[in-house]
């Protein structure tokens, strides 16, 4: 890199102006982590394009060094997804951040993919619209396209890649391509929009997406309901979704973590197994959905069941769960957070979670166990000292053992995190000869492994 540094400087600012391209050492330091708990690694070089174009350009020049490049959001992924281990060019979105069109009587957007889920969501507002995938954090849009981002509202409008309609993608030679069109449905050609949604910034750069919006319902209702344990907080899941209920959220927090709200959130909830539920819908159908609801949780020993219309309660409800994480960060000074993501059959739940916990304990970890169990996804909180090797090899471990029990279900080790450098060890386990056709994809479009080196996929072991 050193060799080719000053020529590669400078002609990067030939294609892009002063101010968009830099070696500061605070900010390469900024692109060099992610929220997880991995190695940080500096880039040789920060850029900020502000268009495909210039994207283009930016990436026919690492080409022409051979020099690596790691597309960069905000940040704020778990697995290390944007730390650039080979260092080499980090290309910034940040000023990407444009919403380009509402269609909103198509019920679609263009965006570029620097533009945040709230930053969306509040001019969607104008329109009676809203953009359903909430992962918690406020990601930009094209990094939670890059690791098929869900969240809390997945049981109801799906994952990310149920939203994208259509990509603008800078491959590796720097060519641009669509990988989609406005149609609802077509049965032309490789499904390019799901080949590239999930890929983690290895096979190209996303520099627009047209995503599906959805009209904002007309009533929405959220609950609190609380349960002797986790067990008969997962079974009254698996009863509401096997009813029918047209449920919009349900997520799982236990006991040690609703402990953790209270203490940051100053609230005063029930330290126990608890969901949090939404209904969408009209007035009259919720007034049923919520009795039929109420029906079903007695059934599994909830002994107490509270619900918010009010959209101040609703909204300090969801930030409890939202912020739980901070919660854990906060309750825990000097410790460092490190998340699990496994996904299971719904029918494989209860006992997942019941293995977590005993898990958790034995290994004597501090943390608790959240899900989107609505989808069969959950997740272990985990505080960490990173500076204390043995605890940290405990919650690897712990992370293993929880890893292995998924995939033995036929499960996945990463239910929305996705793979980075975490989960990569997995990978040959939960795909078996499958992984050497994404191989295969990952080398005829990006033959010198220049895009994201060595996140999901592992190229030196071909």
């Amino acid at each position: 890199m050193e060799a080719a540094s000053v020529n590669l400087i400078n002609d990067l600012k030939q294609i892009l102006s002063e101010s968009q391209v830099t070696e500061n050492q605070t900010v390469r330091e900024l692109h060099a982590r992610d929220e997880s708990y991995h190695a940080v690694s500096l880039p040789d070089i920060v850029v900020f394009p502000e268009t495909a174009q210039q994207v283009s350009e930016v990436v026919k020049l690492a080409n022409k060094y051979k020099i690596p490049m790691v597309p960069f959001g905000l940040g704020s992924s778990l697995e290390g997804h944007v730390i650039p281990y080979n260092h080499g060019i980090t290309i910034d979105f940040s000023l990407m951040n444009k919403i380009l069109e509402v269609r909103e009587n198509d019920f679609l957007v263009k965006v570029q993919p620097g533009v945040t889920r709230s930053q969306l969501n509040k001019e969607l507002k104008k329109y009676g619209l809203f953009f359903s995938v909430d992962p918690g954090a406020d990601a930009t849009l094209g990094g939670m396209a890059a690791t098929n981002a869900s969240g809390t509202t997945s049981v109801k409008y799906g994952v990310m890649r149920d939203q994208v309609r259509d990509l603008e993608v800078v491959l590796a030679d720097g060519s641009i391509i669509h990988t989609g069109n406005l149609a609802a449905k077509s049965s032309s050609g490789y499904h390019l929009n799901g080949l590239f949604v999930g890929s983690e910034g290895t096979l190209g750069c996303f520099t627009e997406l047209t995503l599906r919006v959805y009209g904002i319902p007309e009533h929405v209702m959220a609950a609190r309901a609380s349960f002797p344990t986790l067990n008969h907080a997962v079974e009254a899941v698996v009863s509401i979704l096997q009813s029918g209920v047209p449920i919009a959220r349900v997520e799982l927090v236990d006991e040690p973590s609703m402990k953790q709200v209270n203490l940051y959130s100053d609230t005063s909830y029930n330290e126990a197994a608890t969901l949090f539920l939404e209904f969408h819908g009209n007035e009259a159908g919720l007034k049923h959905d919520v009795e039929f609801t109420k029906e079903i949780v007695a059934e599994h020993n909830c002994y107490d069941i509270e619900f918010e219309t009010d959209n101040a309660a609703r909204n300090r409800l969801w930030e409890a769960r939202h912020n739980l994480a901070y919660a854990y960060i906060h309750g825990n000074p000097g410790k460092k957070l490190m998340v699990t993501d496994v996904c299971l059959p719904i029918s494989e739940l209860s006992g997942a979670i019941h293995h977590a916990r005993e898990a958790v304990d034995l290994l004597g970890l501090t943390g608790g166990i959240v899900g989107h169990v609505g989808d069969g996804n959950y997740h272990v909180l985990l505080m960490i000292d990173n500076n204390n090797q043995e605890e940290i090899k405990r919650a690897e471990q712990l992370n293993e053992q929880i890893v292995l029990y998924a995939l033995e279900r036929k499960g996945t080790c990463t239910g929305e995190h996705g793979v980075g450098v975490g989960k990569q060890k997995y990978q040959e386990k939960e795909h078996g000869n499958s992984l050497f056709v994404m191989e295969k994809i990952k080398l005829a479009l990006d033959p010198d492994n220049l895009l994201n080196p060595n996140k999901i996929l592992m190229l030196e072991r071909v």
